[in-house]
């Protein structure tokens, strides 16, 4: 028996170059599965379903994971145990961004268990694996038993030079404008995750047509799969509530839960709906005794309907805004007093407060993964605790979804920030959600343009989030702008653009339908941009003009100083000797790149000033007629040997030390006491003479001496 007798080999082009796909080899009790190979990255991707529903719950159970294996890169993990640990922040958002695409496709009332994992086990980053294991999933859920309404392809979409480039390489990468990835069935987009540097709406909405047309490709040629060795889609068991049931609660409760979700306040209309609740579970106790869930899940279905009703057929929204209308808005910085800068934006019930932390770039983030990104200046991090919806739960660390929106706040902010060259600071901001009621996420790109500027860190432009919802109806839709949090419940898109007055920095989408046309895309791309130069003009500028022209009391200091790369060893010393003493003497944090970029952080300006004079002793060499404060390390009968820096000494001669005679050394100066001193001769053998009567006539008035002198 040949136990490959149903392996097959399928291969393609994509953007240019190939692509292929083997099956029946792999993982054959999986109910779907394949290896795709992308040049030279290779993902396993599979599809596996349980035989039974899940019991008790009101939601499709689909888990989507992302594997990072560091074999995948020739890497051995690092820690103790030498294995790979929990996912990686870019693992979760791929699996976020395959999972989003896929999920709508899925049918609603299934609650078979449903698990897709896309393993990497091979990876050239020319070749993008995130794209490549998107691929693989939908072939391999595709080829499976598992119900599904795909497939979709993907692509990575670049702009360099003026260009539209499909699946960029590394090389391309650096030099695009924006980094756009777009999921898609045959006819719709289902899936647009965007990061770019303030780009044009229209060059935008043109570069996703352009990537559809790419993926069209991909769809064909995953159907051409599917069609030759796809399996008979299973029979499950539908969770759709028994009509009779939900007829009879919907007649009688139509009313009072149109009444109940009247009102803009979310407290008021959890209140209501709960009285609404109890009231069905006693009117039907005997009819339906023990029908709890299904009572809820009801609740759930007239509720969708009423607030879809009223957009679409009479454009009202729940709080008696038109389809344009942004709630109330409010922003404040300054609000914490001993942080590094601080921000407070609120949308309606929506209130984010982020805190903006500086540091010295080594305190930047290390990355240990399989791309060749290493490290990361600019960190973002998002919390949404229970209290912020009025649950009573503990906070249990960062789960996907705050990965996923610190992620995309991040992205939006990330194109404005200045150069480390021009800025040179590791930069952590913290957005804490203290009230939801929709966008969220775009509430924290707003708080982190007040943080950033509070703080002083000089962007390049403010930026600003907002989002749009949509109701289809047939082949009928509308849009609205800043949806609260029932609209994105209950709507079939969650379009979230952030950007600045000139254009795009990010987008995210997220829909319960099976895709999106381009002209949905084109008004979406409408309302956002009125909203996000609103909120830039008439509220993040009120709150603060510009940056803040000082950085805070509290945040440290920095100096760059360039070290010529013949001297970086001198600076450093032998087994980091020099370097060391220069931070135990004066207090501050010294980082050096390989290239000699030396970055002095401190909070005592003297002893920034001082280390900084001490790094250019070394690389200058003492200068003749300069001053300088140098450390007694030795004294003689005829004088006091000073140290200018390490390695860098000068004798001080008796006769030099004071106007007045000075019998010993010792009535003058100690060992260990800093003291001022001009060089005033270096001899042809190198040796320093210093003298401190010349410094201290020279800087004239009064200069704090040691306790020892007075």
């Amino acid at each position: 028996m040949d136990i490959y007798a149903n392996y097959k080999v399928f291969k393609t082009e994509f953007a240019g170059r190939p692509l292929v796909v083997e099956t029946g080899k792999f993982a054959g009790l999986a109910n779907g599965s394949c290896m795709i190979r992308y040049g030279d990255t290779c993902i396993m991707a599979t599809a596996t379903a349980s035989a039974k529903p899940r019991d008790g719950i009101d939601f499709f159970p689909l888990a989507v994971d992302y594997e990072e294996k560091l074999y995948s890169v020739g890497k051995i993990p690092g820690g103790f145990l030498k294995r790979e640990g929990k996912p990686t922040e870019k693992a979760v958002l791929s699996s976020r961004l395959i999972d989003r695409p896929i999920r709508p496709l899925f049918p609603k009332d299934m609650r078979n268990d449903v698990v897709i994992n896309t393993t990497l086990m091979s990876v050239d980053n020319n070749y993008s694996p995130e794209i490549t294991a998107m691929i693989g999933a939908s072939i391999a859920i595709s080829i499976s038993d598992i119900p599904w309404n795909g497939p979709i392809g993907g692509v990575l979409l670049g702009y360099v030079d003026g260009e539209y480039v499909i699946n960029p390489n590394t090389e391309q990468r650096a030099k695009s404008q924006m980094a756009v990835t777009v999921a898609a069935s045959a006819d719709k987009i289902v899936m647009i995750e965007a990061g770019a540097n303030e780009i044009l709406d229209d060059i935008m909405l043109d570069g996703i047509i352009f990537a559809h047309q790419e993926i069209k490709k991909i769809v064909a040629f995953i159907k051409d799969i599917q069609e030759q060795i796809g399996k008979p889609k299973f029979e499950y068991a539908s969770a759709e509530l028994d009509h009779d049931f939900y007829e009879d609660i919907r007649s009688y409760a139509m009313t009072g839960i149109e009444a109940a979700l009247d009102t803009d306040d979310k407290d008021v209309r959890d209140a209501r709906l709960a009285v609404v609740e109890k009231d069905i579970t006693e009117h039907f106790a005997e009819t339906y005794p023990d029908s709890g869930a299904a009572i809820g899940e009801a609740m759930y279905k007239i509720q969708k309907e009423i607030v879809r009703r009223w957009l679409f057929e009479e454009h009202r929204r729940v709080d008696g805004r038109t389809l344009d209308d942004i709630r109330p808005l409010h922003a404040e910085v300054g609000l914490l007093p001993r942080v590094h800068g601080s921000g407070l934006f609120s949308r309606g019930q929506t209130q984010v407060l982020t805190i903006a932390t500086l540091g010295p770039v080594s305190e930047q983030q290390k990355l240990d993964g399989v791309d060749e990104e290493s490290t990361k200046r600019y960190m973002h991090h998002y919390n949404m605790p229970g209290y912020s919806t009025g649950d009573a739960k503990s906070s249990r660390g960062a789960g996907r979804r705050e990965i996923g929106h610190g992620a995309l706040a991040e992205r939006s902010l990330e194109p404005v920030l200045p150069s480390v060259e021009e800025f040179p600071y590791a930069i952590r901001l913290v957005s804490e959600v203290l009230s939801s009621n929709g966008s969220t996420s775009q509430g924290s790109v707003c708080g982190s343009t007040l943080a950033l500027m509070d703080a002083g860190v000089p962007i390049k432009a403010p930026v600003a989030g907002i989002s749009c919802g949509l109701i289809t109806k047939d082949d009928q839709w509308i849009t609205m702008v800043d949806i609260q949090g029932l609209e994105d419940f209950y709507g079939d898109m969650d379009f979230k653009v952030a950007g600045t007055m000139k254009g795009i920095t990010s987008i995210q989408m997220d829909i319960k339908v099976d895709g999106l046309t381009y002209d949905i895309i084109k008004d979406a791309f409408r309302r956002t941009k009125e909203g996000r130069e609103m909120i830039i003009q008439d509220v993040i500028l009120k709150a603060i003009p510009e940056p803040r022209p000082e950085l805070s009391d509290y945040a440290p200091k920095i100096i760059c100083y360039e070290i010529p790369e013949d001297k970086i060893s001198d600076v450093i010393g032998k087994g980091g000797k020099v370097i060391q003493k220069i931070i135990a003497d004066t207090g501050v944090k010294i980082d050096i790149d390989d290239d000699g970029k030396a970055y002095i952080c401190y909070t005592d300006k003297q002893a920034g000033e001082v280390a900084l004079s001490i790094i250019k002793t070394i690389v200058e060499g003492p200068i003749v007629g300069k001053i300088y404060k140098g450390k007694v390390v030795k004294i003689l009968d005829f004088g006091a040997f000073v140290e200018l820096a390490p390695g860098k000494d000068g004798l001080c001669h008796i006769s030099k030390l004071a106007e007045k005679r000075v019998a010993k050394v010792e009535d003058v100066v100690s060992v260990d006491d800093e003291i001022w001193v001009k060089v005033t001769e270096i001899d042809r053998m190198g040796r320093i003479n210093l003298s401190r009567k010349d410094a201290l006539k020279e800087m004239q008035g009064p200069v704090e001496e040691p306790a020892e002198e007075e």
